[in-house]
């Protein structure tokens, strides 16, 4: 909550209790708390959170208490005692829903480098459009510089983006007005700073969105790496184009899980195409073919496709044909049953195993891994769950099924941590005890090549 709110929420919790102070003291008590929640709400403008509506709500009912109270008396505490618990619950229930669904605050990025951002809008020969998040080193913005705004371009963009995650969440739009009014570290459209990094392309969960992984792309870009979100037309909750134009998604399911199945599978591979695309812009990005900044900065020899649920399936389809990128991080993504092996290093983090389903798709995983021709991990994270490898535990309600239970900057870091250590591995070739700084986060499974094992 900012200042201004928590002045809001103390006035109204001295307002309410002033109906029980002593009698000299009851009156200017109230006025003074009553200037309070007046002043704190008016500083709050104009653009207040909905979180207060219950909070100014029981100010309202004591102001009617006040006014039409005539009588005293055994009768009137009968009414007053409850009148004012139904008042506290009220400031209570205001002030608990903004502490469960916050404003996110990102983490200071740990790398060295500043980070820069930008948005890069891309159509295929075959006129299927997509938009790119670029995160990458950057030359010190200064401290005044400004941030970007979190789930989009412009505010506009991010309440758009917002209303429809929520939307395909079935939840009402308000629910996400936190990640709106938030900004993150990195400075839009700041210059790159010198060096070749190497590449990160990220596809992001079912019906999720390019910035949906803020907080771990700009950890890594300020360790040395360009991450390239991407939002996928059709797919993504909502994605706007530079002339303003929204593409909804398509995606629902159809009750038949055979349909499901075999529509999951063409959404997997389109988004694998996406992200062979993507690189594919990028390497012209690099060689001054495409006009921007970043001519000779991006190494996309060094390139590891990513991804979360289904954008981590995507990003082993995409590995799978696409001998371009050289690793793959699956984000607790199920593969597709007829994935094939991957001659690429694969990292994949998952939630423990909680019902059939999970075991199911560890089997499938596990036996994918199983069959590489590159040494591959798989990391089991105690107390996380789907969305803990996403930013979602900075603004949704901290509940272990929901986000995990490693706590909103933990689950971050976590993230952040293991895919690094791995990172560094695969396309720098750093030395360094890799498994050792896996298992430090969970239950480790090293897959050796296949050829090892046989």
């Amino acid at each position: 909550m900012t200042v201004w709110e928590i002045v809001v929420v103390l006035g109204s919790v001295a307002l309410v209790l002033s109906r029980w102070l002593p009698a000299v003291a009851r009156r200017p008590t109230a006025l003074t708390a009553a200037g309070v929640v007046v002043l704190g709400t008016a500083l709050t403008l104009p653009d207040p959170r909905w979180q207060l509506l219950p909070v100014l709500a029981a100010d309202l009912l004591v102001g009617v208490a006040w006014l039409l109270r005539r009588r005293r008396g055994r009768a009137g505490w009968r009414l007053a005692l409850p009148g004012s618990v139904a008042c506290l619950a009220l400031v209570a229930s205001g002030t608990g829903a903004a502490w469960a669904l916050p404003v996110p605050e990102f983490p200071q990025p740990s790398g060295p480098s500043a980070v820069g951002t930008t948005v890069m809008q891309w159509t295929e020969p075959d006129r299927r459009t997509v938009v790119v998040q670029l995160w990458y080193p950057a030359q010190s913005p200064g401290p005044d510089a400004p941030r970007a705004q979190y789930l989009g371009r412009t505010r506009h963009e991010a309440e758009i983006v917002a209303g429809a995650e929520a939307g395909y969440l079935g939840a009402p739009a308000f629910l996400l007005d936190g990640p709106t009014r938030a900004h993150s570290h990195a400075a839009p459209d700041a210059a790159p700073a010198a060096g070749r990094f190497p590449v990160v392309l990220f596809s992001p969960g079912l019906g999720g969105t390019r910035t949906q992984n803020t907080a771990w792309a700009e950890d890594l870009a300020s360790r040395g790496y360009l991450v390239a979100g991407v939002d996928h037309p059709y797919d993504s909750a909502a994605v706007v184009l530079a002339d303003g134009r929204v593409l909804r998604t398509r995606i629902a399911s159809t009750g038949n899980r055979a349909e499901d199945d075999r529509r999951r599978a063409g959404w997997v591979a389109v988004r694998a195409a996406d992200l062979s695309f993507v690189l594919t812009q990028l390497g012209r990005l690099d060689r001054g073919e495409l006009p921007g900044p970043f001519t000779g900065r991006f190494d996309t020899a060094r390139a590891a496709a990513t991804g979360h649920s289904v954008g981590g399936a995507a990003a082993m389809r995409a590995a799978e044909r696409d001998p371009r990128f050289t690793a793959v991080i699956n984000l607790d993504g199920g593969p597709d049953p007829d994935q094939g092996p991957l001659r690429q290093p694969v990292l994949a983090l998952t939630h423990p195993i909680e019902d059939r389903a999970d075991t199911d798709y560890l089997a499938l995983l596990t036996a994918i891994l199983d069959r590489g021709t590159a040494t591959s991990y798989r990391l089991t994270v105690p107390g996380s769950a789907h969305l803990t490898f996403t930013d979602a535990p900075l603004f949704l309600p901290p509940l272990p099924a929901l986000t995990g239970s490693l706590g909103r900057t933990g689950s971050v870091r976590m993230t952040t941590e293991t895919t690094a250590a791995f990172l560094d591995a695969t396309l720098r070739g750093r030395p360094g005890d890799l498994p050792a700084a896996l298992s430090r986060h969970g239950d480790l499974r090293v897959h050796p090549p296949a050829a090892a094992v046989k």
